[in-house]
């Protein structure tokens, strides 16, 4: 199937009936439509390149063809097609949750969506095309996060993965995001139960909204506790946002800045890995980045890294010369 006439090449829109999904704690569909997009000119031997979406959004929305608001897939189509990118599959997951979005964990209190995504959409996307065996990821905030998670926690399974404004060195991003999502429950008497009722009846990322909600997201995905009445902890209390040790290590550990150190094996035999950020990163990302790379130094992984005049919104633009590369290196 091929949506739209925009594009050079196509977009085959596949079903994927989860295993894994079916039955997970929120409820969300198991039945999930991927969109891959087929470049033009050849349909065999290619390379699988995931494009992992941030926090809120899904692959599809990379199919975007309005003339004023062009998608990824767009234009990497248009650089196939004039022959200044190597052509690749682009696999555009949709891993949305009620909560927002999954991080590309496997969560008891979330699901299995690591799992999902390699265990599952990308077997059927090799199934159904005629692929080279290479793989790469690459992903936009949590996307970037995903990318990277992803990469450490299945080693050898991807040969190139790149990092677009990834959550990183989470001392640095989250702490005025926990504030902020204390003043956000202050309507709700403190109780996030009664936020999490009021939105999924009605989603409202206005005010402080957004910081409610991705903190819960968050502590779903990297503190999930099945004993626990919302099925995971918070890594501070209600009454004075002090820090919980013991819940923050948790996070901790899934934080790139110190996962990369117990899966360095896993990043430093990869093809190429590339972080970058904005300079401007309103979740104060670019230090983070920076910090990630001066780790990946330090235990011999090369890495390149590019830091732009921009922010963390409003830089889709980012994705085109990186696929390039990637789809470069993985179909050399």
């Amino acid at each position: 199937m091929n949506p739209s006439l925009d594009f050079e090449g196509r977009v085959e829109l596949l079903r994927v009936d989860s295993q894994v999904l079916r039955g997970n704690p929120l409820g969300d569909p198991y039945v999930r439509e991927l969109p891959v997009y087929v470049p033009p000119g050849r349909n065999e031997g290619l390379p699988v390149l995931l494009v992992l979406a941030g926090y809120t959004g899904r692959g599809q929305s990379y199919l975007e063809t309005h003339p004023w608001r062009r998608g990824i897939v767009w234009h990497y189509d248009k650089a196939v097609a004039s022959g200044e990118a190597a052509p690749a599959l682009l696999v555009l997951p949709d891993c949305f949750t009620k909560l927002g979005g999954s991080q590309y964990v496997n969560s008891s209190a979330v699901g299995q969506y690591a799992d999902h995504v390699t265990g599952e959409v990308v077997p059927l996307v090799e199934q159904q095309f005629a692929t080279s065996g290479k793989r790469g990821v690459v992903g936009k905030s949590s996307g970037g996060f995903g990318a990277l998670h992803l990469t450490m926690h299945y080693p050898g399974f991807f040969q190139a993965c790149a990092s677009i404004s990834g959550d990183v060195a989470f001392e640095h991003m989250f702490p005025g995001e926990f504030l902020a999502c204390l003043r956000g429950l202050i309507p709700y008497d403190m109780d996030p139960a009664r936020f999490l009722e009021s939105f999924f009846a009605k989603p409202d990322l206005s005010g402080d909204g957004h910081a409610v909600i991705i903190v819960l997201a968050m502590a779903a995905c990297y503190s999930p506790n099945p004993s626990s009445p919302l099925g995971f902890d918070l890594p501070f209390t209600l009454d004075t946002g002090e820090r919980i040790p013991e819940v923050w290590e948790r996070w901790l550990a899934f934080d790139p800045l110190v996962a990369a150190e117990a899966h360095a094996d896993a990043l430093r035999a990869l093809d190429l890995l590339h972080v970058e950020c904005g300079s401007t990163d309103e979740f104060h990302l670019q230090w983070g980045a920076r910090m990630l790379v001066r780790r990946l130094a330090a235990l011999g992984i090369p890495c390149a890294h590019e830091e732009h005049p921009g922010g963390h919104r409003g830089i889709d633009h980012r994705y085109g010369p990186l696929l390039a590369k990637l789809a470069s290196v993985l179909d050399g």
